[in-house]
């Protein structure tokens, strides 16, 4: 089991806090130890940083015990987290009002130290066993990335963040220049490792929680930067660049740098109005342009709201739009 499980507690009595702090606290798997003493407060904890488990009193005042956990299980970033309700009332109803709001456990006060520990323990287990099968299910086993379906989890997820903030989001599409000579001449093996190299080199500018690098399909990768505007997410693009000629991997069928592997880059930042569709379309459309020019680059399309780009930029986007829409760019 893990050894540094978080867990929240939400309980208006600072008595009934200390208490189960000082039970929690002898478990060897126990890591963070938060607490709130009332649901507000405990909500705002959860979503400032998602527990493994939140021990929570339903007897709270103002915002109740069961509210708390509904308005848990309604977030798409908390609804795995795992609920014990522990509470005075030991009736029925109460035990079945819990559980309908999606706890998964009930624990009588005042609590037992054996009970509180051994179901504890056990819903963190089923916790960490979900997350491993979800993250399993999630990513791409070739290069360690999320795949095409975390990806687009994560762009809805932040799409949405963004609009209620009033942030900007950018996103890189980024495609192997070349690989299917490079496959053709050294074989599906060097082609599979050299995609983890790629991978790899991409992952290490997903330096922030939120960032998000994933393997899109075949040679092609995906790089998410929430909270990132125009002028940071080039800085990334052409850090990135950089950094797979970097890795001086060779390419007898590119002329690109010397004959190394390279790859192409195409970003689009975007603030509300506008879509996560628009935002993926940007990008698509600004690697296609980054091909045009020869490949080996990065190249820009601006956002809905038409973020500054130079002329000749635009002019450049106009015909790769209309490029586009006649069929797909070389591999």
């Amino acid at each position: 089991m893990r050894q540094d499980a978080s867990i929240l507690i939400i309980d208006d009595d600072p008595a009934s806090i200390q208490v189960l702090a000082r039970l929690l606290g002898e478990m060897d798997e126990m890591g963070e130890l938060r607490f709130a003493l009332d649901g507000e407060e405990g909500l705002a904890l959860a979503r400032q940083a998602a527990p493994d488990l939140v021990l929570l009193d339903a007897g709270l005042p103002g915002l109740d015990g069961f509210e708390v956990c509904r308005r848990l299980k309604a977030d798409a970033d908390l609804a795995s987290v795992p609920v014990i309700f522990v509470t005075a009332q030991h009736d029925t109803a109460t035990e079945l009002a819990g559980l309908s709001a999606g706890a998964v456990d009930c624990i009588g006060k005042p609590p037992l130290a054996p009970i509180v520990v051994a179901r504890v323990r056990t819903q963190l287990r089923l916790k960490q066993l979900a997350d491993e099968l979800r993250r399993a299910a999630l990513t791409d086993a070739l290069t360690g990335l999320a795949n095409r379906r975390r990806f687009d989890e994560q762009l809805e997820r932040e799409w949405l963040r963004a609009q209620r903030q009033g942030a900007p989001l950018s996103l890189l599409m980024i495609d192997i220049d070349h690989f299917k000579a490079y496959n053709d001449r050294l074989g599906h093996r060097a082609g599979d490792a050299c995609l983890r190299e790629v991978a790899q080199a991409i992952a290490a500018q997903a330096r922030r929680p939120g960032d998000e690098a994933a393997r899109w399909g075949g040679e092609e990768f995906a790089l998410l930067l929430p909270a990132t505007d125009e002028a940071g997410a080039r800085f990334i693009a052409d850090s990135l660049v950089a950094a797979v000629v970097e890795l001086g991997l060779p390419h007898a069928g590119s002329s690109l740098c010397g004959g190394r592997v390279t790859v192409s880059v195409g970003g689009c930042t975007q603030r509300t109005p506008g879509s996560a569709a628009a935002l993926v379309e940007g990008a698509d459309q600004a690697l296609y342009l980054a091909k045009r020019r020869g490949r080996a680059r990065a190249c820009w399309l601006p956002g809905p709201r038409g973020d500054a780009v130079d002329a000749v930029d635009a002019m450049d986007a106009a015909d790769a739009v209309d490029r586009a829409s006649s069929g797909p760019a070389d591999a």
